[in-house]
């Protein structure tokens, strides 16, 4: 029986085997660092999701013509409302999107058209289309109470809102922030007013 020679290969043959092995090596350390790295832009892009810039989709009609069912929206987390921001808030495990009218302590009035007063002042909503007293169960003129916000919809008629005891003035905590900007579509992309 003849044994056989184990053949020992050419420098060609090593400088290719190397070569190879190197790509590998490459190869791996390049894909781990590729999946870390999107691991980690994932994570932040949660956090900053979640913490800083909660993105939403609206439905329903309560806040035509400012924004329709099926937008996406960013609305930025803060502390600070103004009359006539935009406010996302937690309600019955759902978020509602509708627009501050007034602050604690203020007094709201409303006529039976819908014209809007505040302490006494007509309300000027040049985002209303039209106006209506809509579904309030109220009494009013009605004072705001303390740590709250009164909010109502833009389509007035058909959103249900502070005027309804069912939800009532928004607390602070309810808040998931105010809506800034309008993602999508695109032939709407840009900022609230």
């Amino acid at each position: 029986m003849k044994k056989k020679q184990m053949q020992v290969p050419t420098t060609q043959q090593l400088e290719r085997e190397l070569g190879r092995v190197r790509y590998r090596s490459r190869y791996r350390s390049l894909l781990r660092s590729t999946v870390y790295t999107l691991i980690t832009v994932a994570a932040v892009a949660v956090l900053v999701a979640t913490l800083w810039l909660p993105v939403l989709q609206t439905y329903g009609s309560s806040m035509t013509p400012t924004l329709k069912d099926g937008e996406i929206i960013l609305s930025m987390k803060t502390s600070d409302f103004e009359p006539g921001d935009i406010v996302a808030f937690y309600y019955n495990n759902k978020i509602l999107v509708k627009r501050v009218i007034c602050s604690a302590g203020d007094w709201i009035d409303i006529d039976e058209d819908g014209t809007v007063y505040v302490n006494g002042t007509l309300l000027d909503e040049p985002y209303l289309t039209q106006k209506a007293l809509g579904d309030c169960n109220i009494e009013l003129p009605y004072q705001v109470p303390d740590g709250r916000v009164f909010v109502m919809g833009d389509h007035r008629s058909t959103s249900v809102d502070s005027r309804n005891t069912a939800v009532g003035c928004v607390a602070q905590e309810q808040i998931v922030g105010r809506i800034i900007f309008r993602v999508w579509p695109f032939s709407r992309f840009g900022s609230v007013e």
